[in-house]
């Protein structure tokens, strides 16, 4: 029976450490701080099983791309794990009258709210579309550098420096080819990947680095039970604040999800407002309504997301005449 019991996990994710609370059947907390790394994972495992632990529900909060790693590992060795929004973990702590906070306390706090709500267990992406991930942030940070040295050259008077930035530019356009080449690869080397690419192909105005984005996103396995969730996650859905009479807010993009998926989304939406005839029908709606430029380019972006993931979880190709 003791071992039939399942103990709630807490852990505070930073980029050097992890900071683990064990809750205990009986109401006692055991403690335990073990390097973000591979060892520390293993680490981690053994303390847990010398705990008496043979059952774990294992929750941490969304905290960057630090969690990642360890949230993986513990899925593959058969742990149930729960990635929670950092805000709802900030509003638990507030109903809980916690005023302290540091990293120990925060992982008390995690195994709480873990053990109280019980919250969904969290399915990491198949291995290719991980790695398809890993090779787009790559491309997207050689393209930021190439940009940040590109506004260095046009500012630049010195021969010597010219040379090197251009040498470095060179360099870059290289690697930034070169990562090209395997996302392709690897796509076309995944059948789902390969079919899911193309049907975003047929949709007007999205190119090949914003497909490569959406599916490093969104490939795979399909997550999101529902095309708002898709939406929410890359922090495109609409945030409201209005409170009786004088309280009477804008509504915002929430912003509150990956912004690499909001940047590739933008020059498409562009295209769609400018190019397309179901995109200028859907702007000049909007624009009729008064509604500003601004505003419009994000409907639209919030629109061609999901389309996306509704041609990818309908299976069938973008149809124009259901949006015009």
């Amino acid at each position: 029976m003791e071992e039939e019991k399942l103990h709630s996990v807490g852990i505070d994710v930073s980029k050097a450490k992890l900071d683990v609370a064990l809750k205990l059947p009986a109401g006692k907390w055991k403690s335990k701080v073990v390097a973000n790394t591979a060892a520390g994972f293993v680490e981690l495992r053994a303390w847990l099983a010398k705990q008496g632990v043979v059952k774990a529900h294992v929750c941490m909060e969304a905290t960057g791309v630090y969690w990642e790693a360890v949230a993986t590992e513990l899925v593959d060795q058969g742990v149930t794990v729960s990635v929670i929004n950092p805000a709802q973990i900030k509003a638990f702590a507030g109903t809980q009258g916690v005023r302290t906070k540091t990293d120990a306390v925060d992982a008390r706090v995690i195994a709480d709210f873990c053990a109280m709500h019980v919250p969904q267990a969290w399915r990491p992406a198949a291995k290719s579309v991980r790695r398809l991930c890993a090779l787009v942030a790559r491309r997207e940070a050689l393209l930021d550098l190439r940009t940040q040295e590109s506004n260095r050259l046009e500012v630049t008077a010195t021969e010597e420096v010219r040379t090197s930035i251009e040498q470095v530019i060179a360099v870059l356009d290289r690697q930034i080819q070169q990562i090209e080449r395997q996302i392709a690869k690897d796509v076309d080397g995944d059948p789902t990947l390969r079919e899911q690419r193309d049907l975003l192909d047929s949709i007007p105005g999205v190119g090949d680095k914003t497909i490569s984005t959406l599916l490093s996103h969104y490939g795979g396995e399909l997550r999101f039970e529902k095309t708002a969730q898709a939406v929410a996650f890359a922090g495109l859905d609409t945030r409201k604040h209005e409170s009786g009479s004088s309280v009477q807010g804008k509504p915002r993009l929430s912003k509150q999800g990956h912004s690499a998926i909001r940047r590739a989304l933008y020059m498409p939406a562009v295209v769609a407002m400018t190019k397309t005839a179901w995109g200028k029908a859907f702007s000049h709606r909007l624009l009729a309504a008064g509604k500003p430029k601004k505003l419009v380019l994000g409907a639209l972006m919030r629109k061609l997301l999901a389309i996306a993931y509704g041609v990818l979880k309908s299976g069938k190709p973008f149809n124009p005449a259901l949006h015009t």
